[in-house]
């Protein structure tokens, strides 16, 4: 950063990014989602493939989608029952692809829109939208804070000015490196606790942690006890993201997991634009109360969010239908 400057440093940490593309035709399909599609040679293909290098053995029988009081479902056919059920699966399997084939992506993706603000997970959308909001905006306002606070926070100075000085360039970057490696914790935690206490209690007590190690920084403290305090700001807001991207697949159906976890992380990005009208302007403009209070608010409203969940999806099957009433 000193010498090639930002740029450089842009473009060096864009490489790992580059070279995943490389991998991700060797991602498999969810055999959940080709099912629902109607795929079940593509779905069987990968489960085959999951046996062979896990050295197991797949069930005995052949693998058909079916009609269980209008719910699509897997159902692994025994030896015994393929001969009974054999002639009805040429139609089935007909319907369900003529049907699915004369639905066009746009009509995909808008009934997987109105799925997501049906009845059933109307409650669960919004409170998502706002969770993954509260997260980014958090995190983001974090890492900015970060630069913003380092050296006690020149008030009323910017930046750019302050890095005309070496001693605060060591500061920056010392402070900028502890804070970031408080998501190492962070994610260990979130690892420690999502399957013991749950999604939602998870959520809620890094959420309301996050807060609390923000509510000193309301007023200047000393160097070493800011970076201390966005430390621990810090990991709990990781792990809260953490496991956010976990619950949120949880709650919707197959047909729409993938669109549902696209919209509202669409809304972690606003929160993520937003923040630095806060951490930066709020900061440099002497307000840093103001500013702070808000980071203190927003995980605090995401808490009370978090435990308003309908459902805790913690030890529950994924889910391929949903209930529309």
């Amino acid at each position: 950063m000193p010498s090639l400057g930002w740029r450089w440093l842009l473009g060096l940490s864009s490489l790992p990014l580059i070279v995943l593309l490389a991998f991700y035709p060797l991602v498999p399909e969810s055999p959940r989602y080709s099912i629902s599609k109607g795929e079940t040679d593509k779905a069987l293909n990968v489960l085959e493939t999951m046996a062979r290098v896990n050295r197991k053995q797949l069930p005995v029988g052949r693998l058909v989608p079916y009609h269980n009081g209008g719910n699509r479902e897997l159902e692994q056919v025994s030896d015994l029952q393929v001969a009974e059920a054999v002639h009805l699966l040429p139609n089935l399997a007909a319907v369900t692809d003529k049907t699915l084939r004369k639905q066009t992506g746009a009509q995909n993706i808008s009934s997987s829109i109105l799925i997501l603000l049906s009845p059933s997970l109307l409650c669960s959308t919004m409170l998502l939208w706002f969770v993954f909001f509260s997260n980014a905006f958090t995190y983001y306002g974090l890492v900015l804070l970060t630069s913003q606070l380092s050296g006690g926070g020149s008030c009323g100075v910017h930046t750019t000015t302050n890095l005309l000085s070496t001693n605060a360039d060591t500061n920056l970057y010392r402070d900028v490196f502890v804070t970031s490696f408080a998501e190492l914790p962070g994610l260990v935690v979130a690892a420690a606790i999502v399957d013991r206490v749950g999604r939602k209690h998870s959520m809620a007590g890094l959420f309301g942690l996050c807060g609390l190690f923000l509510l000193p920084l309301l007023y200047r403290q000393p160097e070493t006890f800011t970076t201390f305090l966005l430390f621990g700001a810090r990991a709990c807001i990781m792990g809260s993201f953490t496991i956010l991207y976990i619950y949120a697949p949880e709650v919707y159906p197959t047909r729409s997991r993938s669109t549902g976890l696209g919209i509202a992380n669409s809304f972690a990005r606003i929160g993520g634009l937003l923040c630095p009208l806060v951490a930066v302007d709020l900061v440099q403009n002497c307000h840093q109360f103001l500013a702070v209070t808000l980071f203190t608010i927003v995980p605090v409203l995401a808490t009370f969010a978090t435990m308003c969940f309908p459902k805790e999806t913690k030890g529950c099957a994924l889910s391929d239908t949903f209930d529309d009433r």
